[in-house]
């Protein structure tokens, strides 16, 4: 193969070096390799790359000024379409998106449209001086509340400031970020770039408040009839963990993904000093097969465990996990146990986990996801010996928005209805996200804001 047809590969740092840090594992492209890179971008005409972004960047475009040396304009092109390019060049499944629709794909890789991205945005913030960002807010416009500073939340109060709104976003946790900040390992994606990203949205007069438990300290109703704002956005997410409802699973040493997470991103567990530690042991089980499952494993390793298994019910092949995170957990040692299923948590006399009685599946007839279901295995009983438990099997979205919003129309999952332009059942109040669509990606909660901003803009000119 030709390097023409080849991606330019990315550096890294080694497995048994990085098993030891939290430094980001991916080490980025220089301006030399981005250029090399965007030059094999064929800049075809009907851009097939961009129907597979939901913010739909100008793919084509910022390429080209990468292939030319302006990486200033790359970045600028970028931010018109996406607030959080940083963010999306290392996170996002371009494998599954943008990349998917390449031609060049079609007789061998498509261009690294994401690593792409993630050089733009790096090379802006660390080589150029801070681009003036203006506040564009209007001081008499409409005053509209988020809720939740993810993807979707900060999206949506990105395009509502463009348009002039007074945009107010409230956070329940004290740091804004979301999912971005205690669901993604630093290793992934360093917190102080989704804190440079998001400080955009404060120079553009958009006001964050943290801390501030929506539901709980404020409803939705009392921020719209006695606050003020004219409409309101929830983006709340899908941070209520799912449990496998087998015995034994509230052991001392059971976890679920996001407590794990959260404790070792926002509250840095992995310090010495750390106010809140987390317990991992010297022999840990993740169960899952999709990203969150890797990003545990991977965490679990660098907190010290000697031994992380990966407990998955189907095999290899059906993870939901993008490629380049299941390779990255078995470099850094991850010990894939697949076809495997616990039947039950065994605990010790102390209440404390001691192991997983599993048994092994086998791949029957594809389900409605298109996967083979798995089954059991007569007779495949088995004992996994472990000191913790981290279930990662999905989440869904917290209740307390929806249960505190009268007349607010869920679905049997309490993810929250709306219609094709983002609005609930309740005149002024729209979501977007994984709390309307269940656990999905950065991007797409981006583009969900994005729309959502849009119908935002639209109604309240109609209610002029």
């Amino acid at each position: 193969m030709s390097d023409r047809r080849k991606k330019n590969s990315m550096p890294e740092q080694s497995p048994a070096e990085r098993r030891r840090n939290f430094a980001e594992v991916a080490l980025g492209y220089d301006a030399e390799t981005a250029r090399c890179e965007a030059a094999r971008c064929l800049q075809c005409k009907t851009s097939p790359c961009r129907q597979g972004c939901p913010v739909e960047v100008d793919i084509p475009g910022f390429i080209l000024h990468i292939r030319n040396g302006d990486f200033a304009a790359a970045n600028e092109d970028l931010l018109r379409y996406n607030a959080l390019p940083a963010v999306c060049g290392r996170v996002c499944p371009q494998e599954d998106q943008c990349e998917k629709l390449c031609v060049l794909g079609k007789n061998g890789e498509p261009v690294a449209i994401g690593r792409l991205e993630r050089f733009a945005a790096d090379y802006a913030r660390e080589n150029l001086p801070p681009a003036p960002v203006a506040n564009v807010v209007r001081p008499d416009a409409p005053r509209v509340a988020i809720v939740g500073s993810g993807p979707a939340g900060v999206t949506a109060a990105g395009e509502l400031a463009k348009m002039g709104y007074r945009v107010t976003v409230f956070e329940a946790l004290h740091m804004p970020g979301g999912v971005l900040m205690y669901g993604i390992p630093e290793f992934r994606l360093p917190k102080a770039i989704v804190q440079h990203e998001i400080g955009a949205l404060r120079a553009m007069g958009v006001e964050i408040v943290s801390n501030a438990i929506v539901g709980k300290s404020i409803t939705v109703d009392e921020l719209m009839n006695e606050e003020g704002y004219q409409a309101v956005f929830i983006g709340t997410g899908a941070g209520l963990p799912y449990f496998m409802g087998i015995p034994g699973e509230n052991a001392n040493g059971v976890f679920s993904a996001n407590e794990f997470l959260t404790r070792s991103n926002l509250m840095q567990a992995w310090r010495a000093d750390s106010p809140t530690p987390i317990f991992v042991g010297r022999r840990s089980a993740v169960v899952g097969g999709g990203n969150v499952a890797m990003d545990a494993a991977r965490t679990a390793v660098r907190l010290g465990a000697e031994e992380v298994f990966l407990v998955y019910r189907r095999s290899r092949q059906e993870m939901p996990a993008r490629h380049e995170e299941i390779d990255h957990a078995l470099e850094e040692g991850v010990i894939f146990r697949t076809l495997t299923n616990p039947t039950a948590v065994r605990v010790d006399d102390r209440g404390w986990v001691s192991g997983l009685e599993c048994v092994e599946m086998e791949l029957g007839e594809p389900d409605e996801s298109g996967r083979r279901r798995p089954v059991v295995k007569p007779g495949s009983e088995h004992f996994l010996p472990v000191d913790s438990v981290i279930m990662a099997i999905g989440q869904g979205p917290n209740p307390l928005v929806q249960s505190t919003t009268p007349n607010l129309r869920v679905n049997r999952w309490n993810n929250i209805w709306t219609d094709e332009n983002g609005m609930t059942s309740r005149p002024g109040v729209f979501a977007g996200g994984d709390v309307v669509t269940g656990a999905a990606t950065v991007i797409l909660a981006m583009g969900a804001g994005k729309r959502a901003a849009q119908a935002i803009d639209r109604y309240l000119r109609e209610q002029k």
